[in-house]
């Protein structure tokens, strides 16, 4: 049965769908954080107009953020899972096997990207908001002018 995750952001509401065949682990990260409260009041520290939007680093500084685990966990690289257009929810790393609590949301293909981050889900609705998170003013280092944020993330089913 997969997994719904909501993000409530400073820009609209996000539903995302989790792989959990697919990427086991890295979901249950993914949800266990949500459902703690890490996410609620973290910045998307890194957008790129056309490429990605990123968070999930509760330092906003793209550095930061543990796992579940502990600091990081291995990659769950699936073969059928592919960067193929906007939507894909991808952990963001620091190479091989160093996935923490930070992830991003695709804008376009990005085919560069298959084989080196942990596919785990997609958006399931609020592509609309993520299409505008994608387009708001950045600085040279990709951080946007206007926070952008998560206010509140949470495992959908749990509380209704």
């Amino acid at each position: 049965m997969a997994t719904d995750i909501q993000l409530e952001t400073s820009m609209g509401i996000i539903v995302l769908e989790l792989y959990n065949i697919h990427a086991p682990r890295t979901c249950k990260n993914f949800a266990a954080l949500a459902q703690r409260g890490y996410y609620d009041g973290v910045i998307f520290h890194r957008i790129i107009r056309n490429f990605m939007i990123q968070g999930g680093d509760p330092t906003g500084t793209g550095r930061g953020g543990k796992s579940i685990y502990g600091d990081t966990f291995e990659d769950e690289i699936h073969p059928g899972l592919k960067h193929t257009g906007a939507g894909i929810l991808s952990m963001a790393n620091a190479g091989p096997d160093s996935n923490g609590s930070q992830f991003f949301i695709t804008l376009a293909p990005t085919p560069w990207l298959d084989g080196k981050h942990t596919i785990f889900g997609r958006v399931k609705s609020g592509m609309g908001v993520v299409k505008r998170m994608g387009l708001v003013p950045v600085d040279d280092d990709d951080k946007p002018r206007d926070e952008v944020k998560i206010i509140r993330a949470k495992v959908l089913g749990e509380e209704e």
